[in-house]
């Protein structure tokens, strides 16, 4: 019985995690709709662009700000440029007449100190964070800043797309957006958005509150920073940002891999920072944020128990004391989980290479959770970032 508990446990694990909280919200949300305005409004705007060695997009990214429809006597361009020596200093001052300004520290720091520099230096009512890779469509601004007229609204997320194009891991990681695109939409409509993303959100700036140096995610500690002083987070999908997924599926497995080493810090924080006084919003968080990454020690455990019940069978005679007939059925449906999954890294063209590319995401996204646990566990993890290479250079 000790087997199928364990067994049982992981699956609704996982389950509960992709489907089980979904559903819950979906539900929840048909009951209390959360209105959030999208009148016009038109605060003064601080477009901050953290940049590290961009050299090879900070050009079009800049383009690309220059050309939203936004007020250009409320919108301030601000490169904050973290020690960056591949020219990239050089092209944002070409920008400089274009009213591009650019604040920049005499060496590498980090992210969380090129930010603390930009936001000192920022002058408008509303912070938009954005990466220097990927491209806003051009009434983003003003989707983003909408929600703010109700003084409730701390932050405001946008949404993230990725091109057609490339290939599947493009189609598998434009899928995974828009699973969380629906999911933030529901949790908007019940109050909040229990996920920013981290190259298209806007804040206050009078909230802003700068996260410590230690801090490795620093999208997520300011939403949660914004929620414990009791505001709200919004999902704004009519704000879109289009970015190329990574070259490769190691840089992707590498690029989450810190992401989730950022999540396992602030699951060990989380008694600093969950706003306790509001029971549904600590419901999201800990559904949302913290059940994700122990799915991959769900997927072994799972795995572990149903290899160690074919072989040590427990005599249950039923689906869920796991009889040898389940859990023979159990264990050739994961084998052929992960057999698809092997074979899915090498099939990447047609319906069928997508299909078989899915399984092989989701256990290359949970292999980068367990390696982000090995990175946070181990104190390997630094604050400070790479950058990942693209297919090619973001254009909208």
């Amino acid at each position: 019985m000790i087997l199928a508990f364990l067994f049982w446990l992981s699956v609704l694990l996982i389950l509960y995690s992709y489907f089980g909280y979904p559903l819950a919200v979906w539900v929840l949300s048909r009951f209390k709709k959360v209105e959030t305005p999208t009148a016009e409004y038109e605060p003064t705007v601080t477009l901050l662009i953290a940049a590290y060695n961009e050299a090879a997009a900070i050009r079009i990214k800049l383009e690309n700000a220059l050309a939203l429809d936004y007020p250009k006597e409320k919108l301030q361009i601000l490169v904050t440029n973290d020690g960056s020596d591949d020219g990239t200093v050089e092209i944002v001052r070409s920008f400089a007449e274009q009213g591009v300004e650019m604040v920049s520290g005499a060496e590498r720091q980090g992210k969380i100190m090129a930010l603390k520099r930009g936001v000192e230096a920022a002058r408008g009512e509303i912070l938009v964070m954005s990466d220097a890779t990927n491209a806003y469509s051009p009434n983003t601004i003003r989707a983003l800043v909408a929600p703010f007229a109700d003084p409730s609204v701390g932050i405001a997320s946008g949404a993230k797309f990725i091109p057609k194009g490339d290939g599947a891991l493009g189609s598998s990681e434009g899928l995974y957006w828009k699973y969380e695109s629906w999911l933030k939409k529901q949790e908007t409509k019940l109050g909040n958005c229990i996920n920013v993303t981290g190259e298209i959100y806007a804040v206050r700036k009078a909230l802003f509150g700068a996260p410590p140096d230690t801090i490795i995610n620093d999208d997520f500690y300011t939403m949660m920073n914004i929620l414990k002083q009791g505001y709200r987070v919004v999902y704004t999908p009519e704000a879109r940002s289009w970015e190329r997924v990574s070259q490769t599926a190691a840089d992707e497995v590498k690029r989450r891999a810190r992401i989730n080493a950022g999540r396992y810090q602030s699951m060990s924080m989380a008694s600093q920072y969950l706003p306790f006084d509001r029971p549904l919003v600590v419901w999201q968080i800990v559904s949302h944020k913290f059940s994700r990454p122990l799915v991959p020690f769900a997927m072994f455990l799972a795995l572990l128990a149903n290899v160690l019940a074919f072989f040590f069978p427990t005599g249950g005679a039923g689906f869920f004391s796991l009889s040898p007939f389940w859990v023979q059925v159990f264990l050739i449906l994961q084998i052929a989980f992960y057999a698809m999954a092997f074979v899915g890294r090498w099939l990447t063209g047609g319906l069928i290479g997508k299909l078989f590319y899915l399984p092989t995401f989701l256990v290359n996204s949970n292999w980068a959770a367990f390696q982000g646990f090995m990175r946070f566990a181990s104190g390997q993890q630094t604050t400070l970032w790479e950058r990942v290479q693209r297919r090619e250079d973001p254009n909208v």
